[in-house]
């Protein structure tokens, strides 16, 4: 096979049939076998390196790309509830919604109730703090959180996809927040 690709500098690049890259000049004097050898593996090692290049820049943007850190920071006895304190420390750009559904655990392990928690809109690279109601369940009561679902996530170009894996949490009191 004898394939050819322009370079763009008035050569081609190709393959020869006898199982080596070849330059063509095309006009120009031939370079000599060695000096061909030279241009196509500068040729490839440029290209490594772009590639090289633009993979660990996509790498970078991705693990910066999303990250919101929900911390449980605070349980609040209320008349005949408990208030949950919510520190969220978006590190992304701004979402529009973030709306998650949280599973109540008593301490002994068993499923209380579920309920939704509206946590946006979200600021970019903003930390604000979330209040939350549960009605009828006293903080004593409250053993941990699930995030079990994310129900909506939507940024400002548009919906977000697996959302999930762009949340981080953590907590500062004795009740677990896990997803």
């Amino acid at each position: 096979m004898n394939a050819k690709r322009k370079t763009g500098t008035g050569c081609r690049l190709g393959w020869h049939r006898e199982g080596r890259w070849f330059v063509s000049t095309q006009g120009r004097s031939s370079p000599t076998p060695s000096r061909q050898r030279h241009s196509v593996a500068h040729t490839v090692l440029v290209a490594l390196a772009g590639c090289a290049t633009l993979l660990c820049g996509l790498d970078v943007a991705l693990s910066q790309e999303g990250s919101v850190a929900i911390e449980l920071n605070k349980l609040e006895p209320q008349d005949q509830g408990c208030r949950i304190y919510f520190v969220v420390n978006n590190k992304s750009p701004a979402y529009q919604e973030l709306k998650l559904e949280l599973i109540l655990f008593r301490p002994d392990k068993v499923v209380d109730r579920r309920f939704a928690v509206d946590l946006g809109p979200l600021k970019a690279d903003k930390r604000s703090v979330k209040l939350f109601d549960i009605a009828g369940t006293p903080c004593d009561q409250v053993g941990s959180f699930l995030i079990n679902v994310v129900m909506e996530c939507k940024a400002e170009s548009g919906p977000v996809s697996d959302c999930l894996k762009n949340i981080s949490v953590s907590t500062l009191t004795n009740v677990q927040l896990d997803k």
